[in-house]
């Protein structure tokens, strides 16, 4: 059997994109396993990537636009597009033989594969620069993934089909790229057609007869051999182009332009006399000159080129790619903090009608792959920011289809207290949780907060306990970066953003040790005290997973007062809070728990799970805010010192990077964006 090949153009770009088109493969399913519903890829754990997967990610994705490039160019410049032409001939092979059939239909899944590939490009851009990064763009990325890795197989069978092993360890076997046959020129074509006829009109016209000869006389007995007119030379069409005939057989079996001229009988003396000596149009030797002038002057003027095609179509993609890296890096996102008198500060209320607030232009990210969110997991998230010399003030407003303060909220059955949750009991609460809304701000000029502030995996640090929740961890190799969180019960009601950090890994405690709280990483408040507590405590000698026993911590002392605050009471996650109501009791609203109390509240009572009391204190009370709910939004006022002094804080100036996170109703399933948001302070 033949040794098929491959030109070696062909085959460094195929195996540069084997290597890419596996690495985004890797990392992509790491990153997804931290969306909400695809927790299920952690089954891959032991082959997904556990370090640099974001940054991986996004250089295999460079690769792979400079690759697509260079295999465009490499195939116009090479005259190898045939190979992947999808015309009606080929559309016609699928219904033909075996070898046909065969044929077109993996030129088809190449087409499948190229549309699916450049659907993944294009998302993938969309998203990392928060332009239409919705859910629609993500779930079209999240389908081309699996497009590609059902592409793979099947052109291998297709393949094996073709040539059987042969067909596919040609991949391996280089060789030179063959010279592209020249493109048909129908002038030329016209042209020679015209010369051809012209040759043989003449011919057409010449009497058929042949002059007499006289009678041998006897011979000797060795017979003669006859005389043998030597037959007519035609020249091709074109010497140095015999794909025209392939490509235009109607070229080949032209029919001339007179029947008798089919088969011309010459005269004998024109068929012995030497060639050179005949008619102009009858000479080999001028039309071979002809076609040598012709092919003089068709010849590129750039041979280095047209000789070289895999060094153009690189050269081209490694300018895109490090275009695209210089792009990527000139073009930060950008907020300005613009300079205002201290009269005219913002009165933190929620109220986003200030007059300060009215002549600023909003900076827009869109964040997505969060929880909820009506099913989609998005929200647009848009950002004022003004400062007076000592304070910094934002405004953020996001969507949000609900107004949602249920935090962890108490319901009384016949057998005692329970907490409604889903997903608690592994620090995944996804139904009966507040929504909250978050800031990070960092000092580091990087790109991507994955693998810098975020670690993929369900277990990112050896020798610590995994995640309950088999997503990743919040933590930084070393110094901090700042978060603040707002809670829509918890404190926010209040005036406080817990203000808390990422550092380096903690060490686990005992409860985290056991698996009967979740190991937080680097994530922790910063010192101080809170105002917000839960008002449960776990029954002992109980099972500490799904509908356990707890306390009250607290009772209202007026039960119908609270219920009344609480507003109208749905035990549906997805149904929000009226205006006004508010799941939490105040310590002056309640007293400590008491079994004579309890028995007067009756079955199916439910009792708000957060009691606030006091107020913030030390570096966690450094953040003061008021928010608001209306019509889908969230608008929420943020009042902070450019500087607190504070080892755990970012101090507000220029060059600070900010990422933005919302909430809907979910502990720790929130909303991201790739590219960070660059602080520019007036």
């Amino acid at each position: 059997m033949r040794r098929r090949k491959t030109d070696y153009g062909t085959i460094i770009l195929h195996w540069l994109l084997v290597l890419a088109t596996t690495v985004a493969f890797l990392t992509g399913l790491r990153i997804a396993t931290e969306a909400p519903d695809r927790i299920w890829l952690n089954i891959f754990d032991i082959v997904l990537p556990r370090t640099s997967v974001w940054v991986t990610h996004m250089q295999a994705a460079v690769v792979l636009v400079a690759v697509a490039l260079a295999y465009t160019i490499y195939l116009a410049r090479s005259g190898l597009s045939r190979r992947v032409m999808l015309d009606r001939i080929r559309l016609r092979g699928l219904v033909g033989r075996k070898q046909a059939r065969l044929g077109a239909f993996s030129v088809l899944l190449n087409w499948v594969f190229y549309l699916a590939m450049l659907a993944l490009i294009m998302t993938g851009g969309l998203m990392y620069f928060s332009v239409f990064a919705g859910y629609d763009t993500a779930m079209v990325h999240w389908l081309a993934t699996w497009v590609v890795v059902g592409f793979a197989g099947l052109h291998i069978l297709t393949h094996y089909r073709i040539g059987g092993a042969s067909q596919l360890l040609r991949i391996f076997r280089p060789e030179r790229l063959p010279t592209p046959p020249p493109r048909l020129d129908a002038v030329e074509l016209l042209t020679l057609l015209v010369e051809q006829s012209a040759r043989l009109a003449p011919e057409a016209e010449q009497p058929p007869t042949m002059p007499p000869q006289p009678p041998l006389p006897p011979q000797p007995p060795l017979r003669p051999e006859p005389l043998r007119p030597e037959p007519l030379r035609r020249e091709p069409l074109h010497r140095e182009a015999p794909h025209l005939e392939a490509r235009h057989p109607e070229v080949r079996h032209r029919e001339p332009l007179h029947p008798e001229a089919r088969h011309p009988k010459k005269p004998l003396d024109d068929i012995t006399r030497f060639p050179s000596h005949g008619h102009p149009h009858h000479s080999a030797a001028q039309q071979r000159q002809r076609m040598e002038a012709r092919a003089r002057q068709a010849k590129p003027k750039n041979p280095t080129l047209q000789s070289n095609p895999f060094v153009v179509a690189a050269a081209i993609a490694i300018t895109a790619a490090s275009a695209l890296l210089a792009a990527d890096w000139i073009s930060l996102d950008r907020l300005v903090i613009h300079r205002i008198e201290m009269a005219d500060a913002p009165t933190l209320d929620g109220d986003t009608s200030d007059r300060v607030w009215r002549n600023i232009q909003p900076y827009s990210v869109m964040t997505n792959e969060g929880g909820n969110f009506d099913g989609k997991g998005e929200s647009r998230v848009e950002i004022k920011a003004v400062h007076d010399g000592t304070w910094a003030y934002f405004l953020f407003t996001w969507e949000d289809p609900t107004r949602s303060l249920k935090q962890l909220p108490l319901i009384k059955r016949i057998d005692g207290w329970h907490v409604l949750h889903n997903g608690y009991e592994n620090g995944d609460e996804h139904d009966y949780n507040e929504d909250k809304f978050s800031v990070l701000l960092t000092t580091a000029n990087v790109t991507l907060a994955g693998d810098r502030t975020f670690h993929a995996s369900p277990q990112p640090i050896p020798n610590v306990p995994a995640t309950m929740t088999g997503r990743g961890l919040h933590y930084t190799a070393t110094g901090y970066v700042d978060v603040w969180v707002w809670k829509a019960t918890s404190g926010g009601p209040t005036g406080w953003m817990d203000d808390a950090h990422f550092g380096p890994p903690l060490d686990p405690t005992p409860e985290q040790a056991r698996y009967l709280v979740p190991y937080r990483g680097g994530f922790a408040p910063d010192p101080g005290t809170p105002n917000y507590s839960e008002n449960f405590a776990r029954v002992p000698e109980t099972p500490t997973e799904g509908d356990a026993l707890v306390t009250p911590r607290r009772l209202p002392k007026d039960l119908a007062a609270t219920q009344a605050a609480m507003g109208e009471i749905s035990l549906d996650p997805n149904l929000g809070e009226s205006d006004g109501a508010r799941w939490f009791m105040t310590e002056s609203e309640s007293v400590p728990y008491a079994v004579e109390l309890d028995r007067t509240i009756p079955q199916g009572t439910v009792l708000p799970g957060v009691i606030l009391s006091g107020e913030f204190t030390g570096d966690r009370a450094d953040v003061r805010c008021a928010a608001r709910w209306a019509s889908g939004h969230w608008a929420l006022e943020v009042a902070r010192k450019l500087d607190t002094g504070s080892k755990y804080d970012v101090p507000l100036n220029s060059g600070i990077f900010m990422r933005v996170a919302a909430f809907d109703h979910s502990q720790i399933r929130h909303t991201r964006h790739v590219r960070p948001i660059r602080l520019e302070v007036e």
